[in-house]
């Protein structure tokens, strides 16, 4: 095990001096401060506290919250398997055990000697390569058994991650259908020089023109979004492009930032020209963080060229940077409220909206917050105008729509559409058959049932921030459900009551029903818990945590009615009658003395 570094380490001295000491940069801090000893101990956490001027319990919950920072120690080596659905279907579980038995280790437990520890974490965004894992947060796709006979012989010889073999870390963009974006061949600069060109003005009009949507999930119009931010009260304005690609089953952002990255920072620097913003931040999720040096790269090479920094292609005037701020496993983050406050430093609890971010966001400076397929495709927009956009997909739906492409098909990865392409299409392009289900929208998204199969992707019909998880005729619905309602039991912030309650009891009654103990009463209390999350949560991950449960209850109820013990079955233990005694004691009877079931609840 590494020591933990005394209070006065000159390491964590060379953190706290490399983020200026700044209160804002306290999750970089916290990242960076880690690298030390690999946790973060006590002591490290009481420094950093005083060096940020900062009450060490707010610290201490900020370490907490993120579940990539340890305050105890886990090993060299952290190895993470990915556990998403896609990753169970193509046998994780196995290859966790089969390299926790041959490390002598229990799952989730740290070695004696402090070497390794395995555990499972939620999607690493490499469901066309599964099963995945992280190792000390470098991401290996493609496992198998003899990979992970490799791997774990590698762990106990002590291997520096840099001297394993370079094709563990090979990860593959998979684009398998190309349109608009991914065929497009720009220069860098060529869109921000055709939008500086227009004007301000002229390039938003443009913006407006194409009916451009956030391609987040939520499909807000951008030039409003924009044009919002640009007429706020306030000069320091701010660009955020939300790479937290954390909806499992999504992985195109990965693909954006590996392969089209000039895209994404130019899009940045649109969305700057057009709200008059100096400041821009890339939230990157910690997942991803192997991506950070190529990323930096690229921002180094676009500061050298005029792209970032003072006077942009020789506008005066035009001053736009950009710094890449790491996530730190927190699904919520996602969530643009969230994004920002842990951007400020803090943990990632969504905020009461209004006000939104593009009149009090960052710091309380107007802030336009856009995902990065968003960013990416404003750059066709600057190069070829509004109405050429607004010409290719549906009149709500403008466009098209990168699809992640997972689960059971010949051909997972990156597919390009039009939007309007009916879901038929896709499964046919990407070999999928016996085709039971698909989840579109990732576990907060909607699951079809093969009826269902002519409809469309679009806004309007069925819309997706990207994810689509193909299940064929031999899949359990109810175990594709279960997985996602543990997801989002563990991803909950535990900021409001309905959501960190919900989702625990959630979770507990689907792992009842696949015990076998379930009852025709538990259906009916999990239909009560579906409708609490839905209309009590603070945000949009309790709204959408009975999604799963929803959808396949409706389209595929005898996948739970097959393990109630019997459909008849009532509990044995009647709870207002055992209260009877009380009430005589209490002299009351009334109906408020009595306790109503869910089926005797009204709507």
């Amino acid at each position: 095990m590494t020591n933990a570094p005394s209070p006065a380490s000159p390491e964590l001295d060379d953190v706290l001096a490399r983020h200026d000491h700044d209160p804002t940069r306290l999750l970089q801090i916290l990242i960076d401060a880690q690298e030390i000893a690999g946790w973060l101990p006590a002591p490290t956490l009481t420094r950093i506290a005083a060096g940020l001027a900062l009450p060490r319990a707010r610290v201490e919950g900020v370490a907490g919250f993120y579940s990539f920072l340890y305050t105890r120690p886990v090993g060299r080596y952290r190895v993470l398997f990915s556990d998403n659905i896609t990753d169970r279907m193509l046998g994780n579980a196995g290859l966790l055990d089969a390299l926790c038995r041959k490390l002598w280790l229990e799952p989730g437990k740290t070695s004696e000697d402090g070497l390794v520890s395995v555990t499972t974490t939620s999607c690493t965004g490499l469901c066309d390569q599964g099963p995945a894992m992280l190792v000390n947060g470098r991401a290996i796709g493609q496992l198998t058994h003899r990979r992970i006979n490799e791997i774990a012989e590698l762990i106990r010889q002590q291997r520096p991650l840099d001297l394993w073999p370079a094709e563990y870390f090979r990860i593959d963009d998979n684009i398998r259908r190309t349109d608009a974006l991914l065929g497009l061949d720009m220069a860098p600069g060529a869109a921000l020089g055709a939008a500086i060109a227009r004007g301000r003005d002229g390039w938003l009009d443009e913006m407006r023109a194409s009916k451009l949507r956030g391609r987040g999930g939520a499909g807000f119009a951008t030039a409003v979004k924009w044009e919002s931010a640009r007429n706020a009260a306030g000069s320091a304005k701010v660009v955020v492009c939300n790479a937290d690609e954390g909806e499992p089953g999504t992985f195109k952002d990965r693909v954006l930032l590996n392969r089209y990255a000039d895209l994404v920072f130019e899009g940045m620097s649109l969305a700057a020209w057009a709200i008059g913003a100096s400041e821009g931040f890339l939230y990157l999720r910690g997942e991803y963080r192997y991506l950070r040096p190529q990323l930096e790269a690229v921002l180094a090479r676009r500061r050298a060229a005029g792209l970032l920094g003072t006077a942009i292609l020789g506008e005066t005037g035009f001053d736009f940077d950009i710094r890449i701020h790491l996530g730190a496993g927190a699904y919520v983050c996602g969530e643009e409220s969230a994004l920002i406050e842990s951007l400020e430093g803090k943990r990632g609890t969504p905020r009461i909206r209004p006000p939104f971010p593009v009149t009090k966001g960052y710091l309380g400076r107007p802030t336009a917050v856009n995902n990065v397929e968003t960013h990416a495709k404003t750059c066709l927009i600057a190069l070829h105008g509004g109405a050429a956009f607004a010409a290719t997909g549906t009149a709500q739906s403008t466009g098209t729509k990168l699809l992640s492409i997972s689960g059971d098909c010949a051909a997972p990865g990156i597919y390009e559409y039009p939007f309007g392409v009916p879901i038929t299409r896709i499964l046919e392009d990407c070999g999928a058959s016996d085709t039971q289900a698909v989840q579109v929208g990732g576990a907060a998204g909607v699951c079809l049932a093969s009826y269902e199969f002519q409809r469309h992707i679009a806004y309007e019909d069925v819309p997706t921030a990207g994810a689509f998880m193909i299940f064929d005729g031999t899949r359990d619905l109810f175990e594709v459900a279960r997985a996602f309602v543990h997801f989002f039991a563990h991803e909950s912030c535990g900021f409001c009551t309905p959501c960190r309650v919900g989702t625990s009891l959630l979770k507990g009654f689907m792992d009842k029903l696949a015990d076998g103990h379930g009852a025709k009463a538990d259906l009916n209390d999990i239909d009560w818990l579906d409708r609490l999350l839905k209309n009590a949560s603070h945000c949009g991950l309790g709204s959408a945590a009975p999604n799963p449960v929803i959808d396949t209850l409706q389209k595929f109820r005898p996948a739970y009615e097959r393990r109630l013990v019997s459909l008849d079955f009532k509990p044995a233990f009647d709870l207002d009658a055992a209260l009877a005694e009380a009430r005589q004691l209490t002299r009351r009877d009334d109906p408020g003395a009595h306790l109503k079931t869910h089926e005797e609840s009204p709507e």
